[in-house]
């Protein structure tokens, strides 16, 4: 049984001021900074919330303003674009004008203009032979040349100004050699700058806009503002004005971004259209302005994959967004860093300008200002920490000197009670200062000669006991066993009548009883093995008249082979213990009651040795406090002083009581006044009793009590004892926040008053010993209370009221004590104790130590038997024994005796071999339990229909056959 570390006087004043006085302020001041820093905390979260909000509506206005900027450029180039699509279809419906005559033809067949004079470029591809290409429409064009010109000079983000007509004319401004950019054979109706135009894909006959495509002409990446010219219903070509990504990337540029942010261009479809050098790098992308026009005149080409932001993992959630919102802001993480970006639809192309800008930079002052009060909030629990260095060592000094006062006081107590311990019964009585301590020092004297003549009544039985075994030597031995020789001398020679020469071991084994000699077959076994030299052992041996009588051999080996090491010669003597088998009984109850009253000696000077130094301390402590106060003028804590005096003396009163009542219980069972009690409001005035202090100690408390009247025979004293008693351990023994549960299970004519709690429960091993005095289980010295008295004393009431108690506790869950009661019937109910029952059910024995197992049981089989049941296998043996039942229900797992070691015993008795018995177990060896001798296997969860099958056909078999 583990104890708690004993501590010095010294060290309890020291934790006495820890706990009452240091401690609390301590955690004062901990709370008064805590709450410092954590409003520093809030300040500083309101702060970012609020500077976060403000940034959200900036970024969201900045992208909106400078949405609205991009679109109020890109209305103008829309308006342009018509003013130039409207002009060109006047142009080519106007009279026809002098043919170019600075136009050259190429060897393979193109038509262009070989040199700069100040207008447009002319490129006419093969793809139209040359007899078939429309000089006048390219006269006609080069009436707009000074329009194209004026457009180009006035709007920086027109890169060119084109017409493209049905039959791949390219008419382009400014010029440049269009044979060396353009290939020869290109069709230019099969570019996205003149099919998005067409009637298919605009029916409006609007200006459209394209996705950023690589230009042909040699102006890197671009989009472009075109608009279809009809003649008629016909598609004669279509206009487009080109705006460089390089253009976009300038405006951009100079957009106003707060925060050093930045701004970017997407397109419908969320592709990025243009962004700056730190979008780049964010994005891990690169604006391709380098760039290979052989694939770009041959085929069209547009940004890669990459470039829309579906693409990006960064920014995939982004992209959701803005396709179901036209304007917003998201939080996205480029590099680890969070970003803010926030976005707006141009309404005119359906774009989006996205701002982005670094959310670090936006709390960057805040964060400052925060880790600035935080510094000032170490630096107070810095000074904390060292006040408190100086107090605490200024009241260790004041420890000190008082545990120095108290220990003269204590010591000569301790002194007595150590003399006690070590067997001096009366010790010298200290002198005591205080009365408290006088009184404890007059019941340590009384103690002492108390114990005294318990050891020395444990004495004389011992004495007595070493007379009976010496007087009774029937006859001595010896035994050469490598000459396999057996010499008998004494009184047995004459009771097995076989004269002085009898020495054959094999004849004197031919005498012992069958079934004893295996086990001094064993004793020998083990005395070659070397595992030990005494050799004593007990067994049946027949005498002349062929009647068996019991021996008790007791030897020593006296000499081994010396190289094999096995025995070679024994000798020792026999005893007649056949008059000491029948008192065999009488004895080892006596040695047992003298062992129990050696430890119980021991228990109980332990037990009230600690609980009447704790209440002592007490009583001394806040004594000296009082004394010490009054001396100094201070009293105002002297209420709470006299509480703590008054705890430990009521402490004291009531370990008084409990074991005057526990003697007054051994000494003679009192004869409890029985009466008919109605369980349910006496279980509510129990319960009303202590639901305040389950409330003072956090704990739930619930009530389960009979809605209709449920009667016992009881004593209503003891009754609600029993019960008070254990309530009060399920709540010292609780959890913090835990639950404590009064409720009740009726089956089979009985009642169980059940008391639960979810504490840490008791172990197995443990469980045994809870209903014996001064057990408390390695509670004695904690904090908690109590002399280990109550449940041997709730065990006898219950006893006495005809009933019994039992317990099942699982550690880590929680313990569940009860006290079960026969009911009263309605038409019994009468003043005294009313006699049992009679019935004329047969009686079944069920051994189980589960609970709810028995109650399962004895409830189902209530209408085919009278159920009797035990949770102690070796108990339950000795029941069997002395009374057996008609039918015998097992249970396998069981403490004390196991059940296949129990029903072994009982088939080699002549009372059990012919009882009948039924396993019921949830062992998974099922094949071993087929073997047992037993009439009836069921496995567990139960079927309690196949149960009552069989243990009615058992019942009808046994009653047949008596």
């Amino acid at each position: 049984m583990s104890h708690t570390p004993a501590f010095g006087l010294r060290k309890w004043i020291w934790r006495a001021f820890l706990q009452s006085a240091l401690i609390p302020l301590l955690l004062v001041e901990t709370v008064l900074i805590g709450a410092y820093l954590l409003t520093n905390s809030e300040i500083r979260d309101a702060q970012i919330g609020h500077l976060r909000e403000t940034a959200l509506g900036d970024l969201q206005t900045t992208a909106r303003r400078e949405s609205h900027i991009v679109g109020e450029q890109l209305v103008r180039i829309d308006a342009l674009a018509r003013l130039y699509t409207e002009l060109t279809a006047k142009a080519l419906s106007s009279p026809a004008a002098a043919a170019a005559d600075n136009l050259a033809l190429s060897a393979e067949g193109v038509r262009y203009s070989p040199e700069d004079l100040g207008g447009a470029a002319v490129f006419y591809s093969n793809a139209t032979p040359a007899a078939r290409q429309d000089l006048d429409k390219v006269a006609r064009l080069s009436r707009l040349d000074p329009l194209m010109q004026q457009i180009q000079a006035q709007n920086p983000l027109v890169a060119s100004i084109y017409f493209n007509s049905w039959d791949s004319l390219n008419y382009i401004y400014p010029w440049f050699n269009t044979p060396q950019q353009y290939p020869h054979d290109m069709v230019i109706p099969d570019y996205n700058f003149y099919y998005l135009a067409d009637a298919g894909r605009n029916p409006t006959r609007d200006v459209v806009w394209t996705d950023v495509y690589l230009d042909p002409a040699g102006h890197g990446w671009m989009m472009s503002a075109i608009a279809p010219v009809y003649r008629g219903d016909f598609l004669e070509g279509v206009t487009g004005l080109d705006i460089t990504v390089s253009g976009l990337l300038s405006e951009i540029g100079q957009l106003q971004v707060p925060w050093n942010g930045y701004a970017m261009l997407v397109g419908k479809d969320l592709s990025i259209m243009a962004m700056p050098p730190a979008a780049e790098e964010d994005f891990g992308l690169d604006e391709l302005t380098r760039h290979s026009y052989e694939e770009a005149i041959r085929r069209e080409l547009f940004k890669p994959e990459d470039f829309n932001l579906h693409q990006q993992a960064a920014t995939r959630g982004l992209a959701e967004v803005m396709a179901r919102q036209p304007e917003g802001v998201e939080r996205v993480f480029f590099n680890g860093r969070a970003h803010l970006v926030a976005w707006s639809t141009i309404a005119q192309t359906g774009w989006h300008l996205l701002t982005v800008v670094e959310e670090a930079d936006v709390f960057a002052q805040t964060n400052s200002l925060a880790s600035h009060y935080q510094q000032i909030g170490y630096l107070l629990i810095a000074g904390l920490v060292l006040f408190y260095l100086l107090f605490f060592s200024f009241m260790w000094l004041r420890s000190l000197k008082l545990s120095r006062q108290l220990q003269g006081m204590i010591a000569g107590i301790s002194a007595m009670m150590k003399e006690i311990g070590a067997g001096h019964w009366r010790p010298a009585h200290a002198a005591m200062a205080i009365r408290e301590f006088e009184e404890v020092a007059e019941h340590a004297l009384s103690m002492g000669a108390q114990l005294e003549q318990s050891e020395q009544a444990r004495s004389l039985t011992q004495q007595r006991l070493e007379l009976v075994l010496d007087s009774a030597t029937e006859s001595l031995w010896e035994w050469d066993l490598a000459a396999q020789q057996v010499q008998l001398r004494g009184r047995l020679v004459t009771r097995l009548g076989v004269g002085d020469h009898f020495n054959d071991p094999a004849a004197f084994m031919q005498r012992v009883h069958p079934e004893d000699r295996e086990q001094i077959e064993a004793v020998l076994a083990e005395l070659d093995r070397g595992s030990r030299d005494e050799y004593q052992t007990k067994f049946r041996i027949r005498d002349a008249s062929g009647q068996y009588y019991w021996l008790l051999s007791r030897g020593r080996v006296l000499a081994r082979d010396p190289h094999t090491g096995a025995v070679s010669q024994l000798a020792g003597t026999h005893i007649d213990i056949d008059d000491l088998k029948r008192v065999e009984e009488e004895l080892r109850r006596a040695t047992l009651q003298a062992q129990e009253a050696s430890r119980a000696k021991s228990r109980f000077i332990s037990s009230v040795s600690h609980e009447l130094r704790t209440p002592l301390n007490a009583i001394q402590g806040f004594a000296q406090l009082m004394r010490m106060e009054r001396q100094s003028g201070a009293g105002a804590e002297h209420a709470d002083y006299l509480d703590e005096i008054l705890k430990a003396s009521q402490h004291l009163d009531q370990l008084v009581a409990d074991v005057l009542d526990l003697s007054a219980v051994q000494a003679e069972r009192p004869e409890l006044v029985l009466q008919v009690v109605d369980v349910g409001p006496l279980m509510a005035e129990c319960a009303d009793l202590v639901r305040l202090q389950a409330q003072d100690q956090d704990l739930a408390f619930n009530l389960d009590r009979p809605a209709q009247p449920v009667q016992v025979m009881a004593d209503p004293r003891r009754l609600r004892q029993v019960l008070l008693n254990l309530l009060a351990n399920a709540l010292k023994y609780n959890r913090p926040d835990g639950q404590v549960t009064l409720s009740y299970q009726v089956a089979a004519g009985h009642i169980r008053l059940l008391v639960e709690d979810t504490g840490l429960g008791i172990a197995p091993a443990l469980q045994a010993q809870l209903f014996e005095p001064f057990q408390r289980l390695g509670r004695e010295n904690s904090a908690i209370q109590g002399t280990g008295i109550g449940l041997a004393l709730c065990r006898e009431f219950a006893e006495l009221m005809g009933g019994h108690m039992g317990l099942h506790s699982e550690p880590g869950i929680g313990s569940s004590f009860w006290i079960e009661l026969p009911l009263v019937e309605q038409a019994e109910q009468v003043p005294a104790v009313r006699a049992p029952a009679v019935t004329d059910l047969p009686r079944l024995f069920y051994v189980e130590d589960n609970p709810a197992s028995q109650f399962l049981v004895r409830k189902a089989l209530a209408d085919l038997a009278e159920v009797e049941v035990i949770g102690d296998g070796r108990e339950a043996l000795e029941l069997l024994l002395k009374e057996p039942p008609a039918l015998l229900l097992l249970d396998i797992n069981l403490p004390g005796l196991d059940g296949i070691s129990l029903l072994g015993e009982l088939r080699r008795s002549p009372q059990g071999r012919a009882l009948p018995v039924i396993i019921l177990s949830a062992m998974d060896d099922l094949q071993r339990l087929h073997e047992l001798d037993c009439q009836g296997l069921l496995g567990k969860p139960l079927d309690l229909e196949e149960l009552r099958g069989l243990v009615g056909a058992l019942l009808h078999e046994t009653i047949e056959h008596a």
